[in-house]
């Protein structure tokens, strides 16, 4: 008997499939948000570090509500952001086959971060990325560059930036820098080139794209689990103890014909390593690189940072900027994020709370933390 739409409904969704691993690590952003021409030049995404999670306590402000006025517990997720730097600006203009780029320009000094990203082994390579285009800027004192940004302005309707990390202030092993294009928004053509190309070998920082309160999309590469069989990989039953031959199988793959295993019967194979997007993420809070009061609110004076006692596991410590975000977050510790402007902004209550947050716990998280900064331990140890 097949499967009916309530009561004993198929084992595992059909929508992800094929469920194999994926072929970036870095969430790639597929639709950026609704450009509105009324509104000023702005970035739309930003790329972040997964750090670990941790807990806060809020009050809720929402009438009708049970737990309105009332103390909640919710799980939070720090996230590094230390500022992206602008490298390039490149132009698209729509084909009915789509979006074609037209032209590409780069900025006249490039650092070794990204020039990393263009080699496969850096350390034996002869590092020439990109120093015949920096002579020619330098030389013709950037009227090549001119040349092409009048171009964009005349032909092109989409304008993106050129973004990439930088990777040597998390801290990580890894030196060479993620890059991504990043969709200017806002303002007419001109107004977005301008922005663009003035935004050339600046830093841009997670404060100036995202604020408090806002809803973001994360999209991000899932943590990867493997090969594993169909009760773990598809949620079906598992078979009657005494089956022969094991138990957490597929009864029956299908009938004598169709002579062949149909893409819906549950399989064995990859679990885990997959390209998700998750929209609406709240924003509960922004942190600045080197703010020793980060955490602290109007109901917890005490002084601490956001890194929770003996650093966040397989993680460490925060030394740059910082964003949380309300629940969880797709892929592992250390996994590179992608933030994007909410595609579909909502208009629910939950979505337009203020939130005020009155303690953010910084205690320990390998075993039961007892104590939240350094100073409370010592004094207790006395």
């Amino acid at each position: 008997m097949s499967h009916r739409k309530f009561e004993q409904p198929r084992s595992g969704s059909l929508g992800f499939l094929p469920r194999k691993r994926c072929c970036r690590s870095r969430g790639k952003v597929k639709s950026f948000p609704k450009d509105d021409a009324s509104a000023e030049p702005h970035l739309t995404a930003f790329l972040g570090y997964k750090a670990g999670m941790t807990h806060i306590v809020r009050d809720v402000n929402k009438p009708g509500s049970k737990v309105h006025k009332k103390e909640v517990v919710e799980a939070v997720t720090i996230l590094e952001t230390p500022p992206m730097v602008v490298a390039g600006l490149v132009g698209y203009i729509q084909t009915p086959r789509g979006l074609r780029s037209l032209t590409t320009v780069w900025a006249g000094h490039l650092n070794e971060e990204i020039k990393r990203r263009f080699y496969k082994n850096w350390y034996r390579s002869k590092k020439k990325a990109f120093t015949k285009y920096a002579k020619k800027v330098a030389e013709d004192e950037g009227k090549s560059i001119q040349e092409e940004l009048e171009r964009m302005k005349k032909h092109c309707s989409i304008i993106r930036v050129i973004g990439h990390t930088q990777i040597k202030k998390v801290k990580l092993r890894q030196k060479k820098a993620h890059v991504m294009e990043i969709q200017i928004n806002g303002g007419s053509v001109e107004d977005k080139v301008n922005y663009g190309y003035g935004l050339f070998e600046q830093t841009v920082s997670i404060d100036s794209v995202f604020s408090q309160n806002e809803m973001l999309d994360t999209i991000a590469v899932t943590k990867g689990h493997g090969f594993e069989g169909v009760v773990t990989r598809w949620g079906v039953t598992r078979l009657p103890r005494k089956t022969h031959k094991g138990l957490r199988k597929v009864a029956c793959i299908g009938s004598w014909h169709p002579s062949r295993v149909s893409f819906t019967v549950p399989r064995a194979g990859q679990r885990g390593y997959h390209h998700r997007t998750e929209i609406n993420k709240k924003v509960y809070r922004l942190g600045k690189a080197g703010d020793e009061t980060s955490c602290t609110t109007e109901t917890d004076l005490t002084k601490k940072s956001i890194t929770p006692m003996g650093g966040f596991p397989h993680y460490g410590v925060i030394n740059e900027d910082w964003i949380m975000l309300k629940g969880c977050v797709a892929g592992p510790k250390k996994r590179v994020i992608t933030l994007r402007k909410s595609l579909y902004k909502p208009q629910t209550r939950t979505a337009l709370e203020e939130i005020n947050i009155k303690f953010i716990d910084t205690s320990s998280k390998f075993g039961h933390g007892r104590f939240q900064t350094k100073e409370e331990k010592q004094k207790w140890m006395k």
